[in-house]
């Protein structure tokens, strides 16, 4: 189920013809009627045919389509649809993950928290899209969802047939740490240049064995080793990023990937790394601040002491509660923080300045290593 957000409505403001080689021009928007009138179709197919959506044969969407480029048609207006529903000024957030599991990671939140504050202060309302993944043909609510704009977070290059829709419907994207969506602004994060000098940290104070612990390969949420291919087989555009900038340092370094991004899951993680009789690390890199305390309770319940027999660097800089590490004199982990909040208000100025009719600007942001009570200088080789 959608669940659409409680900051109030706006009036809808002129959205862009979105245009893969060039900048968005404005100009008279032909009517659908006239793109079934030349494809040879009723208009509700036509329409069918724009929502992905429906019983509409190849040979009639490709007829559709074909017409509409023709006559230089995106798609129905989503203003007047907005209009005949009662809504204005919508602007969709879909995910990478099922809502039901979205929510549970602090990251997301705050990312919400900065779509939230700039779409609320133009009067705009949000609606959370559940995401395609939660649809077996792929494509879910996100075709025909009542918005006028989309932020997209953390999704790959299988949300692609959505936003082909999104696009031909006029709809403008924003893609949050995504893959290269064609026809989607992008606000990007540093996933790989951070973990490289996190990495590089970590060479600095003399560790050689050195693990990854890594945040979910795909939907399936498998936990376990990482071999060649099920690297190969990942499409989470955060988490191979994060992975390869720590293979630019350790390229022989190995992998355990984790189900999800909890404390447990990174307790689950930490488990087979410390087992008694196993070649333990000196150094764990954990994608998500979450998986890192995860990995230092396991750490201690294998009686190692961090940062003297392992150091954990985490990512992201959320405030972590401090009684998950009572044991231990650690106040604070070793970690990349990231600035969730600037993300999301980039997205959501960026998603408004397309609904204006303006140029959007596409956005980059760069994480800081913050040194904790995690790590440490390699104090002596351990092993099993």
């Amino acid at each position: 189920m959608d669940h659409p957000a409680t900051a109030p409505g706006a009036s809808g403001a002129t959205n862009p013809r979105d245009h893969a080689d060039g900048p968005a021009r404005r100009g008279p928007r032909p009517n659908l009627a006239a793109v079934a009138r030349a494809a040879g179709v009723a208009p509700s197919t036509a329409s069918l045919a724009f929502s992905g959506a429906g019983p509409v044969s190849d040979d009639a969407k490709a007829r559709v389509l074909a017409a509409a480029a023709e006559l230089g048609y995106g798609g129905p207006d989503p203003r007047a649809r907005s209009l005949r529903r009662g809504r204005s000024g919508v602007i969709g957030v879909v995910m990478d993950e099922r809502l039901s599991d979205a929510f549970r990671d602090p990251v997301n939140v705050l990312t919400l928290d900065g779509i939230a504050e700039v779409a609320g202060e133009a009067g705009a309302s949000l609606l959370l899209v559940r995401s395609p993944l939660d649809d077996e043909h792929g494509a879910g609510p996100i075709v025909d969802a009542p918005m006028d704009a989309v932020v997209l977070v953390g999704c790959n290059v299988r949300i692609d047939p959505a936003v082909a829709v999104l696009r031909r419907r006029q709809i403008p994207v924003v893609a949050i740490e995504a893959d290269d969506i064609e026809g989607a602004v992008p606000v990007q994060l540093d996933n790989r240049e951070a973990s490289h000098r996190a990495a590089s940290y970590l060479a600095d104070l003399g560790h050689t064995a050195v693990t990854i612990v890594t945040l979910p390969l795909d939907a399936e949420r498998r936990c376990g080793p990482v071999d060649a291919d099920r690297e190969a087989s990942g499409v989470a555009h955060t988490t191979l990023e994060r992975l390869r900038g720590v293979r630019e340092v350790y390229p022989d370094a190995p992998a355990i990937e984790a189900a999800g991004s909890s404390v447990e899951d990174g307790r689950v993680a930490g488990r087979t790394l410390f087992a008694e009789g196993a070649p333990t690390p000196t150094a764990v890199v954990a994608q998500s601040d979450l998986l890192a305390v995860g990995v230092v309770s396991a750490a201690l319940d294998a009686g190692l002491r961090v940062p003297e027999d392992v150091s954990v660097i985490g990512f992201d800089g959320i405030t972590v509660d401090d009684s998950l590490l009572h044991r231990s004199p650690i106040r604070q982990l070793t970690t990349l923080v990231q600035p969730f909040e600037q993300k999301g208000r980039a997205a959501a100025r960026a998603a408004l300045a397309m609904l204006e009719g303006a140029e959007p600007q596409p956005a980059a942001f760069r994480s800081e290593l913050r040194i904790g009570d995690t790590t440490g200088p390699v104090r002596r080789a351990l092993g099993g």
